[in-house]
């Protein structure tokens, strides 16, 4: 009833929860997914001259290298396998959401300048569109996304892309007058 003890002894304190399988597939794959957006941001650094796409990739690089950071350490803390940062340049790139293919790399890679600045939001609004997706693919599990920490990861990065979007589609339009 409300306001009394609840009287289940089977049901763990929301601290007891641990992680399931979903969520370690989740860190290890979003390792790589972050990888492939630090390789985005290399090019950028020597492709554009445009001040606030630098900016942009300044954030996108400190946040994904501080995640990357977390996720591997998230990993280690429970006995799980950590792939290397660049595991993903030797797996199929279908395998996560907003990955770019291979061809589309050496597309952005062949650009320059201005034309370089709008297939780079292009593609990492793409990209970021992917993690939105791979949040929510972990969220549809069950059991996964429990543990706080995982949790409140997911929910940053959640936050996180979404912000970056709406920064990019605006920087995107306004490229486009």
């Amino acid at each position: 009833a409300p306001g009394q003890a609840s009287t289940s002894r089977n049901t763990p304190s929301p601290v007891a929860i641990g992680h399931v399988k979903a969520d370690v597939a989740f860190m290890q794959g979003m390792i790589g997914h972050h990888a492939q957006a630090l390789d985005m941001v290399r090019l950028l650094e020597t492709r554009s001259e445009n001040p606030d796409m630098k900016l942009l990739a300044l954030r996108i690089k400190v946040s994904q290298r501080d995640e990357i950071k977390f996720m591997q350490d998230w990993l280690r803390e429970r006995g799980e396998t950590v792939p290397s940062e660049h595991a993903h340049h030797a797996h199929d790139f279908t395998l996560m959401p907003g990955m770019l293919s291979p061809d589309e790399m050496k597309t952005l890679e062949a650009a320059k300048g201005r034309a370089f600045d709008l297939l780079f939001l292009e593609y990492m609004i793409k990209h970021h569109q992917g993690a939105l997706v791979m949040v929510d693919e972990l969220f549809k599990q069950d059991g996964a996304g429990q543990e706080a920490m995982m949790q409140a990861f997911a929910s940053d990065v959640v936050a996180d892309q979404q912000m970056e979007i709406t920064r990019m589609i605006a920087m995107w339009r306004g490229m486009q007058k």
